[in-house]
Protein backbone atom coordinates (compact mmCIF):
# COMPACT_ATOMS: atom_id res chain seq x y z
CA UNK A 1 0.00 0.00 0.00
CA UNK A 2 1.64 3.61 -0.90
CA UNK A 3 1.08 5.68 1.87
CA UNK A 4 0.66 9.45 1.66
CA UNK A 5 2.32 11.59 4.75
CA UNK A 6 0.95 15.22 5.27
CA UNK A 7 1.58 17.41 8.17
CA UNK A 8 -1.70 18.19 10.45
CA UNK A 9 -2.41 21.51 11.89
CA UNK A 10 -0.15 20.93 14.95
CA UNK A 11 2.65 19.82 12.81
CA UNK A 12 2.82 16.29 13.78
CA UNK A 13 2.63 13.85 10.65
CA UNK A 14 -0.85 11.80 10.06
CA UNK A 15 -1.41 9.11 7.52
CA UNK A 16 -3.69 10.54 4.02
CA UNK A 17 -5.76 7.84 2.76
CA UNK A 18 -7.18 7.20 -1.03
CA UNK A 19 -10.16 5.67 -1.54
CA UNK A 20 -7.95 2.82 -2.89
CA UNK A 21 -6.70 2.12 0.39
CA UNK A 22 -10.47 2.66 1.70
CA UNK A 23 -11.62 -0.05 -0.85
CA UNK A 24 -8.59 -2.73 0.16
CA UNK A 25 -9.86 -1.99 3.83
CA UNK A 26 -13.58 -3.36 3.01
CA UNK A 27 -12.18 -6.11 1.01
CA UNK A 28 -10.03 -7.82 3.43
CA UNK A 29 -12.89 -6.79 6.62
CA UNK A 30 -10.91 -4.33 8.51
CA UNK A 31 -13.93 -1.88 7.39
CA UNK A 32 -16.92 -3.15 7.06
CA UNK A 33 -19.76 -2.22 4.25
CA UNK A 34 -22.14 -0.57 6.59
CA UNK A 35 -19.43 1.40 8.54
CA UNK A 36 -20.41 5.07 8.86
CA UNK A 37 -17.29 7.35 7.58
CA UNK A 38 -16.79 9.76 4.96
CA UNK A 39 -12.75 9.81 3.80
CA UNK A 40 -12.26 14.21 3.16
CA UNK A 41 -9.55 14.84 1.42
CA UNK A 42 -7.38 11.52 2.85
CA UNK A 43 -9.20 11.86 6.50
CA UNK A 44 -11.48 9.54 7.90
CA UNK A 45 -14.46 11.30 9.72
CA UNK A 46 -16.35 8.61 11.45
CA UNK A 47 -20.31 9.41 11.13
CA UNK A 48 -22.38 8.92 14.23
CA UNK A 49 -25.64 7.22 14.14
CA UNK A 50 -28.83 9.28 13.29
CA UNK A 51 -31.41 9.62 15.41
CA UNK A 52 -35.60 10.27 15.51
CA UNK A 53 -35.47 14.50 14.01
CA UNK A 54 -33.12 13.44 11.44
CA UNK A 55 -34.38 9.99 10.24
CA UNK A 56 -38.21 11.82 10.23
CA UNK A 57 -36.92 14.58 7.87
CA UNK A 58 -34.54 12.45 5.50
CA UNK A 59 -37.58 9.55 5.13
CA UNK A 60 -40.46 12.37 4.45
CA UNK A 61 -37.95 14.28 2.27
CA UNK A 62 -37.20 10.57 0.43
CA UNK A 63 -40.82 9.93 -0.29
CA UNK A 64 -41.38 13.58 -1.75
CA UNK A 65 -38.34 13.86 -3.74
CA UNK A 66 -39.59 10.28 -5.32
CA UNK A 67 -42.32 11.13 -5.96
CA UNK A 68 -41.26 14.75 -7.88
CA UNK A 69 -38.42 13.12 -9.83
CA UNK A 70 -38.52 14.23 -13.50
CA UNK A 71 -37.55 11.63 -16.26
CA UNK A 72 -34.17 10.73 -16.35
CA UNK A 73 -33.25 11.49 -13.11
CA UNK A 74 -32.59 9.71 -9.80
CA UNK A 75 -32.10 10.27 -6.02
CA UNK A 76 -29.27 8.26 -3.94
CA UNK A 77 -30.56 7.83 -0.30
CA UNK A 78 -27.37 7.61 1.72
CA UNK A 79 -24.80 7.05 -1.43
CA UNK A 80 -21.10 6.76 -0.94
CA UNK A 81 -20.15 8.85 -3.80
CA UNK A 82 -16.87 9.34 -4.69
CA UNK A 83 -15.39 12.92 -5.72
CA UNK A 84 -11.68 12.02 -6.45
CA UNK A 85 -8.82 9.85 -4.97
CA UNK A 86 -9.00 10.94 -1.43
CA UNK A 87 -12.58 11.86 -1.35
CA UNK A 88 -15.75 10.06 -0.50
CA UNK A 89 -19.08 11.94 0.78
CA UNK A 90 -22.30 10.17 1.36
CA UNK A 91 -24.81 12.92 1.81
CA UNK A 92 -28.25 11.85 3.06
CA UNK A 93 -29.77 12.49 -0.64
CA UNK A 94 -28.33 13.12 -3.59
CA UNK A 95 -30.52 14.19 -7.05
CA UNK A 96 -28.58 13.62 -10.27
CA UNK A 97 -29.13 12.72 -13.84
CA UNK A 98 -28.85 9.22 -14.81
CA UNK A 99 -26.24 9.49 -17.40
CA UNK A 100 -24.13 11.55 -14.76
CA UNK A 101 -23.97 8.00 -13.07
CA UNK A 102 -20.43 6.25 -13.12
CA UNK A 103 -18.67 3.58 -11.29
CA UNK A 104 -14.87 4.71 -10.31
CA UNK A 105 -11.96 2.20 -10.52
CA UNK A 106 -12.23 1.65 -6.50
CA UNK A 107 -16.27 0.55 -7.33
CA UNK A 108 -17.64 3.50 -5.47
CA UNK A 109 -20.29 5.62 -7.11
CA UNK A 110 -18.55 8.29 -8.79
CA UNK A 111 -20.69 11.65 -10.38
CA UNK A 112 -18.85 14.15 -12.52
CA UNK A 113 -17.87 17.45 -11.68
CA UNK A 114 -20.73 20.00 -11.50
CA UNK A 115 -23.21 16.75 -12.34
CA UNK A 116 -24.63 16.20 -8.85
CA UNK A 117 -28.15 18.47 -9.15
CA UNK A 118 -28.97 18.55 -5.65
CA UNK A 119 -27.18 17.36 -2.36
CA UNK A 120 -29.11 17.15 1.02
CA UNK A 121 -27.34 16.99 4.22
CA UNK A 122 -29.66 16.44 7.33
CA UNK A 123 -28.25 17.39 10.31
CA UNK A 124 -28.85 17.03 14.32
CA UNK A 125 -25.51 16.43 15.72
CA UNK A 126 -23.13 17.26 12.79
CA UNK A 127 -24.59 20.85 11.83
CA UNK A 128 -21.10 22.92 11.75
CA UNK A 129 -19.28 20.02 10.29
CA UNK A 130 -22.04 19.73 7.18
CA UNK A 131 -22.36 23.74 7.13
CA UNK A 132 -18.73 24.38 7.45
CA UNK A 133 -16.01 22.07 5.89
CA UNK A 134 -18.19 19.66 4.10
CA UNK A 135 -20.41 22.61 2.39
CA UNK A 136 -16.30 23.97 1.03
CA UNK A 137 -16.20 20.62 -0.77
CA UNK A 138 -19.23 20.16 -2.29
CA UNK A 139 -18.91 23.64 -4.00
CA UNK A 140 -15.37 23.03 -4.94
CA UNK A 141 -16.99 20.14 -6.57
CA UNK A 142 -19.16 22.02 -8.31
CA UNK A 143 -22.51 20.58 -6.97
CA UNK A 144 -25.00 23.09 -8.54
CA UNK A 145 -27.50 23.32 -4.77
CA UNK A 146 -26.52 21.82 -1.24
CA UNK A 147 -29.35 21.91 1.46
CA UNK A 148 -27.81 21.61 4.86
CA UNK A 149 -30.95 20.70 7.09
CA UNK A 150 -31.36 21.27 10.87
CA UNK A 151 -33.56 18.33 11.67
CA UNK A 152 -34.38 19.74 15.62
CA UNK A 153 -35.00 23.28 14.29
CA UNK A 154 -36.23 22.63 10.83
CA UNK A 155 -34.44 25.09 9.54
CA UNK A 156 -32.77 24.72 5.77
CA UNK A 157 -29.25 26.67 4.37
CA UNK A 158 -30.17 26.63 0.53
CA UNK A 159 -26.48 26.78 -1.16
CA UNK A 160 -26.31 27.95 -4.72
CA UNK A 161 -23.59 29.26 -6.54
CA UNK A 162 -21.13 26.86 -6.17
CA UNK A 163 -17.49 28.51 -6.37
CA UNK A 164 -13.77 26.96 -5.90
CA UNK A 165 -14.15 28.95 -2.48
CA UNK A 166 -17.07 28.65 -1.28
CA UNK A 167 -21.02 29.79 -2.44
CA UNK A 168 -22.39 32.62 -3.96
CA UNK A 169 -25.91 32.37 -1.96
CA UNK A 170 -26.94 31.03 1.37
CA UNK A 171 -30.25 31.66 2.14
CA UNK A 172 -31.67 30.22 5.44
CA UNK A 173 -35.68 28.98 4.92
CA UNK A 174 -37.25 28.39 8.04
CA UNK A 175 -40.10 25.75 8.99
CA UNK A 176 -42.85 27.64 7.25
CA UNK A 177 -40.99 28.36 3.93
CA UNK A 178 -41.09 26.43 0.69
CA UNK A 179 -38.23 24.34 -0.35
CA UNK A 180 -38.04 24.34 -4.10
CA UNK A 181 -35.57 23.34 -6.63
CA UNK A 182 -34.71 23.87 -10.15
CA UNK A 183 -33.76 20.15 -10.02
CA UNK A 184 -37.33 19.01 -9.30
CA UNK A 185 -39.69 21.47 -11.19
CA UNK A 186 -42.50 20.18 -9.24
CA UNK A 187 -40.90 19.87 -6.02
CA UNK A 188 -42.54 21.93 -2.64
CA UNK A 189 -42.02 21.24 0.59
CA UNK A 190 -41.88 23.09 4.18
CA UNK A 191 -40.13 21.33 6.78
CA UNK A 192 -42.77 22.72 9.45
CA UNK A 193 -45.13 20.27 7.64
CA UNK A 194 -43.35 17.06 8.51
CA UNK A 195 -45.04 14.83 10.75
Amino acid sequence: MNIAITRAADGLPRRAFTVEDVRRMIDVGILGEDERFELIEGDFVMMSPSGYAHDLIKNALNIAIVRALPEGVRMGVEMTVQFDDSTLVVPDLAVYERASLLRSDANFSHIRSGELLLAIEVAASSLGYDKGIKARLYARRGVRELWVIDANKRIAWVHTGPTDTGWASIVERGPNDPLTTPALPDFSIRLGDID
